[in-house]
């Protein structure tokens, strides 16, 4: 997937802040994407108005015909990722549950375990239960890191 398209659901999943958006407008336009809206935005510091880069940023998507997702796919799509970054430690268990800034809606049981594991998180948990939440975290997240490998094996590739 390329850097674009990513950001759209992080972009809606609110984990791509409007002052990373200029840059990423950068990026974009050197990986071949080009229209007026994403020129106007790569040219924005990063501490222009945010209501100006929001509206670019979603402007330079149309104009590019790249649709925005809704917010549940774009909150499955960051939960997968939590768990992908938990499962190739590129994130803590703690990392992974501050993260989760937006109403995540889970559809397989994979989802689910993962997101009640990570609901299950307490500031006042005591020491001696947080190497097990950790754990039990770490296991959905790679139960779901695998059930999406199997999905997409499973799919036909189209001709």
């Amino acid at each position: 997937m390329d850097r674009l398209q990513q950001s759209t659901w992080q972009y809606v999943a609110e984990v791509l802040l409007p002052a990373e958006l200029p840059m990423l407008a950068a990026h974009v336009l050197v990986d071949g994407h080009d229209s007026p809206a994403l020129r106007e935005l790569a040219g924005l510091p990063r501490r222009s108005d945010e209501t100006e880069i929001r509206e670019l940023y979603v402007q330079a998507l149309d104009e590019l015909g790249i649709p925005l997702p809704d917010e549940e796919t774009a909150g499955r799509r960051l939960l997968v990722s939590l768990a992908v970054g938990l499962a190739n430690a590129e994130l803590s268990a703690k990392e992974v549950v501050d993260r989760l800034s937006m109403t995540v809606a889970a559809r397989t049981p994979e989802e689910t375990q993962f997101l009640s594991i990570a609901a299950d998180y307490s500031e006042w948990m005591s020491a001696d239960e947080l190497p097990g939440w950790e754990s039990g975290l770490r296991t959905a997240a790679h139960s779901l890191t695998v059930s999406i490998d199997e999905r997409a094996r499973a799919r036909p590739v189209p001709s």
